[in-house]
């Protein structure tokens, strides 16, 4: 147990925003991917990128839907599928090459939303499609900044170099 310094009181704690769970109705939808991280399968045996879009239009602002791309997978139809996706992907944000997932971040694509019935959760969002924004160019991501070699200082820790006016 550990006693806190000082009390907490629910009326000063800031109130949470509802969150908004059902489904979004089937459709295309413009979307930010906001995130997009590499995981390992459950079984270890194969890698995917979830990917996390932010809806922003043309209905649905701020509503967020997920999918998941099989980059390497025992199933070869499962990775073939997840390498299509990623495909059409890369080619709406307009990215030729793909290092780091952090390069699909910042991306805005068309996303082909269903909906499924899932036997634990109940219906859920699913996207199905990708393509580029009708109507306008395709933007590019921020470049993926590169990380420093392997035990050399992060750019924060670089120390200034003297020269004959600086005092130190």
């Amino acid at each position: 147990m550990a006693q806190l310094t000082v009390p907490i009181e629910l009326a000063s704690l800031p109130q949470t925003e509802s969150t908004e769970f059902t489904p979004i109705p089937d459709g295309w939808y413009t979307a930010t991917i906001s995130s997009a991280d590499l995981r390992s399968t459950k079984a270890g045996t194969g890698e995917y990128i979830a990917v996390r879009f932010d809806v922003t239009g043309p209905t649905h602002q701020g509503r967020v839907v997920f999918t998941n791309l099989n980059i390497r997978n025992p199933n070869p139809k499962a990775e073939e599928i997840g390498r299509q996706q990623l495909g059409q992907i890369m080619q709406a944000i307009g990215a030729a090459t793909v290092t780091d997932t952090d390069q699909l971040i910042g991306g805005t694509v068309a996303i082909k939303v269903t909906t499924r019935l899932d036997e634990k959760w109940g219906n859920r969002n699913e996207v199905k499609g990708f393509k580029t924004v009708a109507g306008g160019q395709t933007p590019q991501p921020a470049p993926v900044a590169q990380k420093p070699a392997r035990g050399a200082a992060p750019p924060w820790a670089a120390k200034p170099v003297a020269d004959e006016d600086t005092p130190f």
